[in-house]
């Protein structure tokens, strides 16, 4: 049903998908500010032992999420209020995660110790309200927009919000913070997050016509980890979430100490690949069209690893420059796939469970992006500690440099080589996939 009604219903209006979109920049400014600066600030800024951050820390990080992001996954779906399943969580759930993001970037003055305490306290308190709000918002989206064109026009609105996300919380936060400092800088890009959510809040809604009736937890878990379908993609995400967060995290010492840049040209590179990637959306979209998500998803972690190769022997701004734009030439392939992938595999479970469960698949999904996240910890701080990077020298001796560049160009390329191979197990593209949408329109239409 292409371009018109799905099963009856009417497609949203132009300003409620923009207004829904917008969720992706409130999303996108706490998450990637997170997982970029997080590390650095605790380490670098407050002198922090990496090890205790990156490697205890985000360990510890990673074992909350394996309980928190299912759960409230399952807690999601089985929600019945006269609002909804979703829109009271994303309500609920907005000023805690405003409050707790800025709290991450105002620690009072402590001992190590105690910093460190309410390090552990704060993230895993932002975290819960960033799961709670974003995995609901998320959730609507195969719910809301559930033909090939919507999904794609939306899409291709949230990576350009999401984009936007990733200038203010990546590019733009080093100007911020060297400028008004990172309380500030946490309380603008705070308020930013609320902003935005709330209005997508505005243009969210939710369909009581679909099957809900929820799974008791087992059946629920049973069916979403032997998914085949999910089990590929979400292994492909992981590592591709991962090879970005590794990329994220470690870019500001690398340009700091490899390239010796300050804020400014630091944030001239991000801009030069952020750039890449808002002129390429929408080629990258057409090629999606034309090879299907699954190809397109293969060549965009191919092309996205290659660009990796550069961050061994890069050594000032103009290279730096270079190399950043063309990290943005296969970025755009994987930021525009995921959603419409995973959307492919929540419609094809409907078939097998006889219920839309969205909030579990992307309870899970959340999980393991921020298991990617707590990796990516236990990497960096086992790399930096083990090449002896010292936050307390200004030129660091070369094997930490080495390891900088290991970072950049050596493990997110394993990750991406991992990605690729899962990929190609991808068991839900051609004919299987054709059959899903064309069972789902039927049933969709007997239903109206």
């Amino acid at each position: 049903m292409e371009g018109g009604s799905e099963g009856g219903r009417k497609p949203l209006g132009t300003a409620r998908m923009l207004a829904y979109s917008l969720g992706s920049l409130g999303a996108s400014v706490p998450g990637q500010a997170f997982s970029a600066y997080a590390v650095f600030f605790y380490v670098d800024v407050l002198k922090l032992p990496a090890l205790w951050v990156a490697t205890i820390g985000m360990t510890l990080y990673g074992i909350w999420n394996a309980f928190n992001d299912p759960m409230l996954g399952y807690l999601s779906d089985r929600t019945r209020t006269r609002w909804g399943r979703r829109i009271p969580w994303i309500a609920g759930g907005l000023l805690p995660l405003v409050v707790f993001f800025i709290l991450v970037w105002t620690p009072p003055a402590l001992a190590p110790g105690g910093l460190f305490a309410y390090f552990l306290v704060i993230i895993f308190l932002y975290d819960f309200f960033f799961t709670l709000v974003v995995l609901n918002w998320t959730s609507l989206f195969p719910e809301m927009f559930p033909s090939l064109r919507e999904r794609a026009v939306v899409s291709a609105w949230r990576q350009i919000f999401g984009n936007l996300g990733l200038v203010v919380g990546v590019a733009l936060a080093p100007m911020l913070y060297s400028s008004i400092g990172w309380a500030k800088t946490g309380i603008v890009l705070g308020l930013l997050t609320g902003a935005a959510l709330g209005i997508s809040l505005l243009g969210s809604r939710e369909d009581p016509s679909l099957p809900t009736e929820p799974l008791s937890l087992g059946p629920a878990l049973r069916y979403t980890l032997a998914n085949r379908s999910f089990l590929t993609f979400v292994f492909t995400s992981l590592t591709v979430q991962f090879a970005f967060t590794v990329l994220l995290a470690a870019l500001r010492f690398y340009t700091k100490y490899v390239l010796h840049l300050g804020d400014e040209q630091h944030t001239i590179m991000l801009v030069a690949c952020f750039v890449m990637v808002f002129i390429l959306l929408h080629p990258w979209g057409r090629i999606t069209v034309r090879l299907g998500a699954r190809k397109t998803m293969m060549l965009g972690i191919a092309i996205f690893g290659i660009a990796l190769l550069p961050a061994w022997f890069v050594s000032d701004f103009m290279g730096g420059v270079v190399f950043a734009a063309l990290l943005g030439v296969g970025l755009p392939a994987l930021m525009l796939l995921l959603d419409v992938l995973i959307s492919d595999v929540i419609d094809e479970d409907e078939l097998r469970s006889g219920t839309r469960r969205e909030g579990m698949y992307f309870g899970v999904h959340a999980l393991v992006i921020r298991l990617g996240i707590s990796f990516n910890g236990l990497v960096m701080g086992t790399v930096l500690t083990a090449t002896g990077y010292d936050p307390h020298l200004a030129v660091q001796p070369a094997s930490a440099i080495w390891g900088l560049r290991f970072l950049m160009g050596g493990v997110p390329l394993v990750a991406l080589a991992i990605a690729f191979a899962c990929m190609v197990l991808y068991p839900l593209y051609g004919k299987r996939l054709a059959e899903v949408k064309a069972e789902i329109a039927r049933r969709r239409a007997l239903g109206a």
